[in-house]
């Protein structure tokens, strides 16, 4: 049975659209579809560039909600929804369709995709219902991270053949994905963190974009 439409909703859906955070959670979905995008074609510099950037847009968009004043519970809890929504579609489908692109679309890389998007839709179920452990710490290692170490395992990406670059990139995946939902606890990276995110997005973005230049 269907939810009883709220009174104080507003008339517009789009209305939630000219808050700022989600305007920058909008922008971090247009990163991951870039990176699908490019990850179908193959141009995987330019997909680990929409992947970061895709990060970093994520972290900004809490950084902001946090510093803005006069947001109420409402506009808040939405912000919640499409951040996590947004998640999905970034850090587990994105990743997936890396994996499955990087292997030729084989059906041997089928499972793996499959572990990535369903360890992410538990992992952000399981945080949606019960949040933080405490204000600085998750339970698994957070999505965004798998994002990192990927981006970062990609510089490597030409230095080994393609056969074992791939089974790297699997094994790597499917170690990330056990760690999401794994009964561990994980600090969750801000303050000085997020400028160092933003160094290390400007710096993968300039190689990336060098080795895009050359393909």
């Amino acid at each position: 049975m269907a939810a009883p439409h709220s009174p104080d909703a507003p008339a517009s859906i789009l209305s939630f659209a000219k808050d700022l955070p989600n305007l920058c959670s909008l922008a971090g979905l247009l990163c991951g579809i870039v990176a699908i995008y490019y990850a179908l074609l193959g141009i995987f510099p330019a997909a680990m560039i929409g992947l970061i950037w895709a990060v970093f847009f994520d972290w900004s968009d809490g950084t902001i909600a946090r510093r803005m004043k006069g947001r109420n519970d409402k506009e808040r809890e939405f912000g919640g929804q499409l951040d996590s929504l947004i998640d999905i579609v970034c850090f587990s489908i994105c990743p997936a369709i890396v994996l499955l692109s990087y292997g030729h679309f084989s059906p041997w890389f089928l499972p793996g995709a499959f572990v990535i998007v369903a360890t992410g839709v538990f992992r952000l179920s399981y945080f949606n219902v019960f949040g933080l452990v405490d204000e600085s710490t998750y339970m698994g290692l957070a999505l965004d991270n798998n994002i990192i170490i990927l981006v970062l395992a990609f510089l490597f990406n030409g230095l080994i053949s393609h056969t074992a670059f791939s089974v790297f990139i699997y094994i790597l995946l499917m170690l990330l994905a056990a760690l999401n939902v794994a009964p561990i606890r994980t600090p969750k990276l801000a303050g000085r963190w997020y400028y160092a995110l933003l160094a290390y997005a400007l710096i993968l973005s300039a190689i990336f974009g060098w080795r895009w230049y050359r393909f």
